[in-house]
């Protein structure tokens, strides 16, 4: 087995003994660490505790108003307070925002996988163009007017259906010429 010399004193360990610290694990590490940091705060910040202490900071930033001539400074304190905790609240928001849309986004692929009948075309639609999501809009459009056409209510459509008219009780049933 091969060996190989570390930073400290040039013992010889083996490479399976040696912890690795290069900086991906150390961004790993600081993600967990920023992520439950990220969860609990916005927990927090979502409570009634958080909006009762709040508004406590601003009944005691107002009620001071007098003591301080409502002077510049004092209105300047308001003012950068709210302003950091804002800025800092759009990336947690938005942190937040990107981790729940995904995880939604993942058990509506899983419901579409999973459906018998369902257009595959729609797992990670979220990752199609903005074009791509459009025309693929109008096919539900067209989708939506052949199930409001359609007599037989219990006949299942999928976007795949929007150019195959065979549920629709207008067609002739002839299928449209492949492009």
């Amino acid at each position: 087995m091969s060996s190989i010399e570390t930073p400290r004193g040039g013992e010889q360990v083996s490479p399976t003994h040696v912890r690795q610290v290069a900086p991906v694990g150390l961004w790993r590490r600081l993600n967990r660490l920023l992520e439950r940091l990220t969860h609990y705060v916005t927990v927090w910040t979502g409570s009634a505790g958080a909006f009762l202490l709040s508004l406590l900071v601003v009944l005691v930033w107002g009620v001071t108003g007098p003591l301080f001539n409502y002077s510049d400074t004092w209105q300047l304190v308001i003012n950068t307070g709210t302003t950091i905790v804002t800025f800092l609240m759009v990336f947690l928001i938005q942190r937040s925002q990107n981790k729940d849309s995904l995880a939604v986004q993942l058990k509506l692929n899983e419901i579409v996988a999973a459906l018998k009948g369902a257009s595959n075309r729609l797992i990670n639609i979220e990752d199609l163009s903005e074009d791509e999501v459009k025309r693929l809009h109008l096919r539900y459009q067209k989708l939506a007017e052949m199930a409001q056409r359609n007599q037989k209510k219990t006949c299942s459509l999928s976007v795949e259906e929007a150019e195959d008219d065979s549920c629709d009780p207008l067609s002739d049933g002839i299928q449209p010429a492949s492009r």
